[in-house]
């Protein structure tokens, strides 16, 4: 996996993305600790709000800025965005009120929105072989498992010299070295195949994603994790500090202690999908979550959350790692962006559903309360995932094209008298535009 890191252009690209992850999970534990200190027990219901404020950005943006990113200079792009998000993060160790909090998230995921799409529409143009692009989502995949790790662990041991407002300033110099790094390379231009409005472009990873059975199966099964990950992520900081009365460092801990089992998980996940698969792997990893968030309730100590928070880190990333795989398999090399920026906003979407959940219940009923009510909300989308994604899922399939002429060069396989039936990889594109029955 590691060989594509040869590639100089890539490599810097990587290690931006590495850095400025960092620099995010610094910011997420640092924003969890602002919010108790500036609305005490009340912390998950202003932390519920700014990360709902993050996926409206999220959702709002990803399509937009992936249909831009195909015909912007995306060297300037991504430097600019970076800039933005350095000094947001610079401002907000200085807010004093709750709305300054949500303003400046809006602010800062919005650039991180339109980041994420444009850095993952470059790699294919980097890395042309199919093999190494490949290896290249595996390898981002990773970076996102380790800032989980990293990330809370670094937190816990700056929290023990510096105060909680010093993190911002990791995140600041996260994104100012991924700025760096964009500019010490330079970029290809993007590959436009076919010109087609702002709107078709906006849409067109939407379009596929939504008539492909096996991807209607992930939006479910990424419900299932954002129940999951945002009681992980409003509510830790309110159950180790105003439950159990312990330090800033024990949520840091807590964090990685479900970063931890995340990390595992996405270890052992390369030799696992080569026996089982993908399905199964990402239902048996939701399964878990639901059961996770069930047991949730009966928590009463820090020493039984850990264990619980790291078998919902494993769970998650059984749930969540194999997604690239089946983007991948889901679409043409062109339109595999706009699938990623399609796959980037509905996840998030999910999300903007599970984090109010998470901070408003848990703040006015209680945390028994609401681990019940998101393992409702799991069970659900977990069998959503298994009805929509058909078990017998192959890559070929034979289907007619009735709508296309003779001489169309798709038909050029097709036998005489077969009714212009044919079989190959099926995927969502030009010539097909939905799903055989």
């Amino acid at each position: 996996m590691l060989d594509i890191l040869a590639n100089r252009t890539y490599r810097h690209l990587f290690l931006a993305q590495v850095v400025a992850l960092v620099g995010t999970g610094l910011a997420t534990v640092a924003l969890g600790l602002l919010a108790y200190e500036l609305a005490g027990a009340d912390a998950g219901a202003v932390l519920g709000t700014a990360l709902a404020i993050k996926m409206i950005a999220y959702v709002g943006v990803a399509p937009i800025a992936a249909a831009f990113a195909e015909r912007l200079p995306r060297r300037a792009m991504l430097v600019s965005l970076d800039v933005i998000r350095a000094m947001t993060a610079l401002a907000l160790p200085f807010v004093t009120q709750v709305w300054e909090v949500y303003a400046l998230i809006f602010l800062l995921q919005s650039a991180s929105a339109a980041f994420t799409p444009t850095f993952q529409a470059t790699i294919p143009d980097i890395l042309t072989d199919e093999k190494a692009y490949t290896r290249a989502l595996s390898l981002s995949r990773l970076a996102y498992d380790l800032e989980s790790v990293v990330s809370p662990m670094l937190a816990a041991l700056l929290l023990t010299v510096v105060s909680f407002n010093s993190l911002f300033a990791g995140t600041v110099v996260g994104f100012v070295a991924s700025a760096a790094l964009v500019v010490s390379v330079v970029l290809p231009t993007p590959r436009v195949t076919e010109r087609r409005s702002i709107y078709e472009r906006t849409t067109r990873g939407m379009r596929i994603y939504l008539a492909t059975p096996r991807l209607r199966g992930l939006l479910a099964i990424n419900l299932t994790v954002a129940a999951a990950s945002a009681m992980v992520i409003v509510n830790t900081v309110v159950l180790v500090q105003a439950e159990f009365s312990l330090s800033q460092r024990a949520t840091a801990f807590a964090l990685t202690a479900f970063g931890g089992g995340s990390m595992i998980a996405a270890l052992i996940l390369p030799r696992l999908l080569d026996k089982i698969p993908d399905r199964t792997a990402m239902l048996a990893g939701a399964a878990m979550l639901v059961g996770g968030l069930f047991l949730g309730s009966f928590i009463d100590s820090f020493g039984t959350l850990l264990p619980l928070w790291f078998a919902l880190g494993l769970g998650y990333s059984l749930a969540q790692t194999p997604s690239g795989r089946l983007l991948r398999r889901s679409s043409q090399p062109q339109d595999r962006p706009a699938l990623f920026a399609a796959q980037f906003a509905l996840s998030h979407a999910c999300w903007l559903i599970t984090y109010p959940v998470a901070g408003w219940i848990g703040a006015k009923v209680g945390l028994p309360f609401t681990f019940v009510m998101l393992g409702l909300i799991g069970i659900a989308a977990l069998i959503a995932a298994a009805w929509l994604w058909p078990a017998h899922d192959p890559d070929v399939i034979e289907h007619v094209h009735d709508e296309l002429d003779d001489g169309d060069p798709h038909l050029a396989d097709v036998e005489q008298g077969s009714g212009r039936r044919h079989a190959h990889s099926y995927v969502i594109d030009s010539h097909h535009p939905e799903w055989p029955s």
